[in-house]
């Protein structure tokens, strides 16, 4: 029996190994997977109990439950200053549906979408399991790996259909500056070519500050802007994301929720309702994932290390060329030498090259250990 050319085709990812890596071996500290260790907050967990007791346990509407639609407008007007309405709202089964959806409605098969390099692996995957030409811009250690409007506008073709950004940044960290959305907003503008904002660690910022691309002067009508109940509020397995949008677009999306989920979980929609009242026990997370990464980032700088200051998200991307070895390579070192597993850098593109992809979403006594296993690892 013969694989279609799709799946022939695909790239392989180690996402796989870093989620056996941490599930099975109990000798390992993993550094790989990019899921929060908090569990989720306690009323999220008592709602989700009580909405199943109660018989929420159908099918939601393509589009998602309106109660959780009309909560998700409030807080894009509310904290991200993007004037939604909740027919402006798709729930998807965390934001790579929604990636997936809009890709889809947005990029026929041979045409471009324009995506950070290196970036978050999912938009590389999902564009070539869709026909789709994904261009990578080059994210610049020396620039703390944005992506820049002039960068952009090189890669731009009439074939562009649309341009990814993300930030707080899968996997370096890095968060954007206003400045620079600004001009990749003017970019947009000029050149009328559709962005996707993907803001997933919105709430985890350290330094700098998180804007909204959407809620530009002139950018509402060319925004779409994707989030996520998993990466700020701990609730990675609820499967919970949502988008908003120019309604045309958002309407197609949904047309399309038949050949994929149908809807996310309906008594998780209704639970994720209480996270937006958990901003405390946001706040104490941010906290403590800083305190871990201003440890990561003061040992690797020990360690001889280099590594851009990560201001947001949970990663760090330590450049590690300096072992002459491939990302996958130095990757299995460390997991064969010093019993730490961290994902390959190759996995977000090709200038991942030489870099791998900390996540210090775990706990703090972990990463000491990890960081000194590492330190008495790297070749002297």
């Amino acid at each position: 029996m013969e694989l279609a050319e799709r799946v022939r085709t695909m790239p392989r990812s180690k996402l796989g190994l870093a989620l056996k890596v941490a599930q099975e071996r109990k000798d390992v500290i993993s550094l790989g997977t990019g899921e929060p260790d908090f569990d989720p907050p306690k009323e999220v967990v008592e709602a989700t109990y009580k909405c199943m007791k109660e018989g929420y346990t159908h099918y939601s509407s393509f589009m998602g439950r309106m109660e959780l639609r009309k909560a998700i407008a409030e807080k894009m007007k509310k904290e991200n200053g993007i004037n939604a309405n909740a027919e402006d709202v798709i729930v998807t089964c965390g934001s790579k549906e929604a990636i997936l959806l809009l890709f889809s409605s947005l990029v026929g098969q041979g045409e471009e979408v324009i995506i950070p390099n290196p970036g978050y692996f999912g938009y590389l995957y999902i564009a070539k399991f869709l026909g789709i030409n994904a261009v990578g811009v080059h994210a610049k250690q020396e620039n703390n790996f944005e992506i820049l409007a002039e960068d952009i506008e090189k890669q731009i073709t009439k074939r562009t259909k649309l341009i990814v950004i993300n930030s707080p940044t899968n996997p370096t960290g890095a968060v954007f500056s206003k400045k620079n959305l600004e001009e990749i907003a003017d970019l947009a503008r000029e050149k009328n070519i559709p962005v996707l904002s993907d803001e997933a660690y919105e709430k985890l910022v350290y330094e700098g500050k998180h804007y909204s691309m959407a809620s530009f002067n002139g950018m509402e009508d060319l925004v779409f802007t994707l989030q996520t109940f998993s990466k700020n509020y701990a609730m990675c397995g609820f499967r919970v994301g949502y988008a908003t949008g120019p309604a045309e677009i958002i309407k197609a999306m949904e047309n399309l929720k038949v050949c994929t989920t149908i809807s996310a979980p309906t008594p998780l929609q209704l639970a994720a309702i209480e996270a937006f009242k958990c901003n405390d026990y946001v706040e104490k997370m941010r906290k403590e994932y800083d305190r871990r990464r201003k440890l990561v980032i003061k040992r690797l700088g020990e360690m001889g290390v280099r590594c851009a200051r990560p201001m947001g998200a949970f990663y760090a991307f330590p450049d590690m060329s300096q072992l002459n070895m491939t990302s996958d390579k130095a990757s299995d070192y460390f997991l064969n030498e010093a019993k730490v597993f961290m994902t390959p850098g190759s996995e977000f593109g090709t200038h991942g090259e030489g870099h791998l992809r900390l996540s210090y979403a775990t706990a703090y006594e972990k990463l000491e250990d990890a960081m000194n296993r590492l330190e008495k690892a790297l070749p002297k």
